[in-house]
């Protein structure tokens, strides 16, 4: 059965009235509404492990605009946090994390979180919003890749090389393998159980993987990302579950990401649209890209060149627009309001 949302629809490349839009970290603190959940929440992850605050949040964007999805709002470092890390957001930092994992004995006594008691506060905010959608547009679920999440685990924090976790792939390859091996179970488990509770669709964010030689990306971010979309649901209760793979950083490895068998792939900003569609044709359905810093611009400005992202995607089905990478706080919400509207108004792929 065809999906009836143009953003499913164009996920599996078929035709729409009109591109579909949504955006990378579309509820965030760019909102003054989310700012004010987030005050009265006290923190960032008490927001995210309270299934109303983080329904609330979700929502707030699509009450805002005409947008064509909502995203679950969430943290990609939630397995790490379960696994017993002990992450915490510091202001002007980032996430930090207690302990950190450097060894193959630190690898080997990790738990495998279990999705139904560990990480219940997803899945139940993932029903709670699919419950006050009523349908109005789909639920996207998503996880961190593993290699992205093994950077932070290995690090305790943000990095601007991960030079500690390149030492562990190359001078401990077993060691990496074995937190590889349980982060894609942990993963596709994680996945599973918010398609279960209701996610129409998933993304797997791998941020760093643009930061590996080609050998390096095949193995520690590709390799284990193959493996969780090998061992998706990909149906439920008889609809078609689509998969999104975006890597940052990821020009040079289109055809590879194309060939994993995910549904769609998410370019960044310096991806020229065009050249990816010469060179995946239509094997796969593309999501953005639109340059998150461009909303800094004056409105029309940014209307401009998201007509110019469309172009160069051409009329073809089968491209959600998006931004590169998230929207960030600075940006002023009436922007993003001009940017659906000229998204929408776009002479989209014929029905």
């Amino acid at each position: 059965m065809e999906p009836q949302h143009r953003f499913l629809r164009a996920l599996q490349r078929l035709p729409v009235d009109r591109t579909p839009i949504w955006i990378m970290r579309q509820a965030g603190r760019y909102l003054p509404e989310y700012r004010a959940t987030r005050e009265r929440a006290g923190s960032f992850l008490t927001l995210c492990k309270t299934p109303e605050l983080a329904c609330e949040v979700t929502l707030q964007p699509l009450d805002r605009f005409d947008l064509d999805a909502a995203i679950l709002f969430s943290d990609i470092l939630t397995i790490p946090d379960a696994m017993g890390l002990g992450l915490e957001l510091v202001e002007k930092q980032g996430p930090v994390f207690a302990r950190t994992v450097r060894s193959k004995a630190e690898v080997d006594a990790l738990p495998i979180p279990d999705p139904a008691s560990d990480l219940r506060y997803v899945t139940d905010a993932v029903s709670l919003i699919r419950r006050e959608l009523h349908d109005r547009v789909p639920l996207i679920g998503f996880a961190g890749s593993p290699w992205t999440l093994a950077c932070y685990m290995i690090e305790g924090r943000g990095s601007k090389d991960f030079a500690s976790a390149k030492a562990m792939a190359y001078g401990e390859p077993a060691a990496m393998q074995a937190l590889m091996d349980k982060l894609v179970t942990a993963t596709t488990a994680y996945l599973n159980a918010q398609i279960e509770a209701g996610a129409q669709a998933v993304q797997i964010f791998d941020t760093w993987g643009g930061n590996l030689t080609t050998d390096g990306y095949k193995r520690w971010s590709l390799e284990p990302m193959q493996r969780i979309v090998d061992g998706l649901i990909r149906e439920h209760d008889g609809v078609k579950i689509p998969v999104i793979l975006f890597t940052k950083g990821a020009g040079n490895w289109l055809e590879l990401i194309a060939d994993t068998g995910c549904d769609a792939m998410g370019l960044d900003w310096t991806i020229d649209p065009a050249m990816a569609r010469r060179r995946i044709g239509d094997r796969v359905a593309l999501q953005g890209n639109l340059d998150p810093g461009i909303l800094t611009a004056p409105a029309e400005v940014v209307c401009d060149e998201a007509r110019r992202v469309l172009d160069a995607f051409g009329p073809e089905p089968g491209h959600v627009f998006n931004l590169g990478h998230g929207i960030t706080p600075q940006i002023n919400p009436e922007t993003v309001g001009a940017l659906v509207e000229a998204v929408h108004a776009h002479r989209g792929p014929a029905g």
